[in-house]
């Protein structure tokens, strides 16, 4: 049986404070080489946002907390309201990075009300505030993730088929993950686990990325493409089903990599577990429902090519959804830092909040 400090050391860190700048680990260059990326302006943090060098909920809100204080650390220390000006400019500049994950508007918002707080002290201060609370994101993550591990493992058998969608792990966050922590626990904690890892078309973050992680942990798995998993919860190869999410709203509706749609609805067709392992902030309680999710759609070259090479006609239409929209009956709970969250959950999800 493994222990914690196994599974600490399991943990990829995808990203790091070096003091004035951002470090990252390029996730468009994996799994074929391991790059590191200095960011050093605010620029360059919507950049690798948008093209996907960091990416994952959780870790974006992260990357746009240091971006914030790089984008404000420069600015003269004249008054608050030429200061303001420049607070709601960088917020929504790196808010039109990508609209759907809830995670960076909540990290953006977050900043903005801490600077609004002590808006009376002298800019320099308000500047060193914006680092520590982007400092204090990136460690709460770490906490969280850890949290949702624990408390996801005990939903997963001591011998269990897990089948997962994307990339969940600690790519996607500070440290752990959010569905992958989940998956690292219980392997630590002497679960024999084998693990079904969705391809995850377009961009593959499941054969890259996720495939990578398990691979570096050593943790069981197998690779198949998104449209072989309804036939292999057709042989009862699959026990259960955990992915993460990018925004859940107040009834439970919830917004992940596109493909996780299908497979609820396919899971429910087989009386198979659909859990969905979120952090607090991916919970978006303005929203009634997920019909008011804005949905990102990307370029349609990520359709058209794999890793450069040409797989469509020229000139043909596209709709490339980054995300789609799971409804609240198809998921059977969700896993949270405060634990796990049933159904009903238009009641089970205020009390979190409340």
């Amino acid at each position: 049986m493994q222990n914690n400090q196994d599974t600490q050391k399991n943990a990829i860190q995808s990203l790091e404070w070096r003091g004035d700048h951002l470090r990252i680990l390029d996730q468009t260059f994996l799994p074929s080489r391991t790059v590191y990326s200095d960011l050093r302006d605010v620029g360059r943090v919507w950049e690798a946002i948008k093209k996907l060098r960091v990416r994952g909920a959780p870790a974006i809100g992260i990357a746009a907390s240091y971006g914030f204080y790089m984008g404000l650390k420069d600015i003269p220390d004249e008054n608050f309201s030429s200061f303001w000006i420049e607070v709601q400019r960088i917020g929504d500049y790196l808010g039109s990075s990508r609209p759907t994950a809830i995670n960076l508007f909540w990290a953006i918002d977050r900043i903005k009300n801490s600077i609004f707080a002590i808006k009376d002290r002298p800019i320099s201060e308000i500047k060193d505030q914006v680092l520590k609370v982007a400092i204090t994101i990136h460690d709460e993550d770490r906490r969280v993730c850890k949290q949702i591990g624990l408390n996801g493992q005990e939903l997963i058998p001591k011998k269990a088929n897990i089948l997962t969608h994307c990339n969940t792990g600690s790519l996607a966050t500070s440290e752990f993950g959010t569905a992958l922590s989940m998956i690292y626990h219980a392997h630590s904690a002497g679960k024999k686990i084998h693990v079904w890892v969705d391809e995850t078309r377009p961009l593959l973050q499941g054969a890259r990325l996720t495939a990578w992680e398990l691979t570096q942990a050593e943790i069981p798995m197998a690779l198949i493409t998104d449209s072989m998993a309804g036939f292999v919860m057709k042989q009862g190869k699959v026990d259960l089903i955990v992915v993460g999410t990018d925004r859940v709203t107040a009834n439970g509706d919830m917004a992940n990599k596109i493909g996780t749609y299908s497979l609820a609805v396919l899971a429910n067709a087989h009386n198979i577990p659909f859990y969905v392992a979120a952090p607090l902030s991916s919970f978006d309680m303005t929203l009634a429902n997920g019909d008011s999710i804005p949905i990102e759609e990307r370029d349609n070259k990520e359709i058209l090519e794999i890793a450069g090479t040409k797989i469509a006609p020229e000139r043909i239409q596209t709709y490339n959804p980054a995300f789609d929209v799971t409804p609240a009956n198809l998921i059977t709970a969700f896993i949270t830092e405060k634990g796990i969250v049933k159904p009903d959950y238009t009641n089970t999800i205020k009390q979190l909040f409340s």
